[in-house]
């Protein structure tokens, strides 16, 4: 039996998010099948999700208008994890700083849009994030940061500001990690979060 795993796909890099995912389970012996998030009806079967970046206001709208957001605060509540990245992060948070997102409130921050530059300001990062034994070659594309944190834990900071955190079953980041080779932020966020629940391989046969 494999998990469902979503990647909510109203803007962002979903393919790479999907081939993540794929590699962090591979890499755990287990087998993930990989659905995409366009319409309510599919969350509710997801064991994971991920929500990537793109432009917040535009997927705040988007998750609110398809009747998704909802369904992604049932996925929280449920206790199973989500992935939260860039853009992603925003919507995510509990104040965006934007009046033009409608947060989802599953992370207790608050969140400072495009604090790290522009486009032509993106760069790479070796991040000591909590849970690695090795740092993380981070991407930063017009990259959030965090500015206040509430409940949530955090994991990495870059420039004396924090760029990932978790929240319960909820990891979320600044940076892209679906950029990089390296699933092992996915694999943080969906298979080494004691406070998310996937079923396990035993509970799978």
């Amino acid at each position: 039996m494999s998990l469902t795993a979503g990647v909510v796909a109203v803007q962002g890099d979903v393919e790479e998010h999907a081939a993540a995912i794929e590699r962090a389970a591979a890499a755990r012996g287990r087998e993930v099948a990989v659905r995409e998030i366009r319409d309510s009806g599919i969350v509710p079967d997801c064991d994971l999700l991920a929500m990537p970046g793109g432009e917040s206001t535009t997927i705040s709208r988007l998750l609110h208008s398809e009747g998704i957001a909802p369904e992604i605060r049932a996925h929280v509540a449920d206790s199973k994890p989500l992935l939260a990245t860039c853009a992603g992060l925003i919507v995510a948070a509990s104040d965006a700083g934007d009046d033009r997102v409608e947060e989802l409130e599953v992370i207790d921050v608050g969140v400072e849009r495009n604090a790290f530059g522009r486009q032509k300001d993106s760069f790479e990062a070796p991040l000591e994030v909590a849970g690695l034994d090795e740092p993380y070659p981070a991407v930063f594309i017009r990259a959030p940061a965090i500015d206040s944190v509430g409940d949530a834990e955090v994991l990495a900071t870059w420039d004396d500001r924090p760029v990932a955190v978790r929240d319960g079953p909820v990891v979320g980041t600044s940076f892209h990690p679906e950029l990089t080779a390296d699933s092992r932020i996915h694999g943080l966020a969906f298979f080494e979060n004691e406070a998310a629940s996937v079923p396990s391989l035993e509970e799978a046969k």
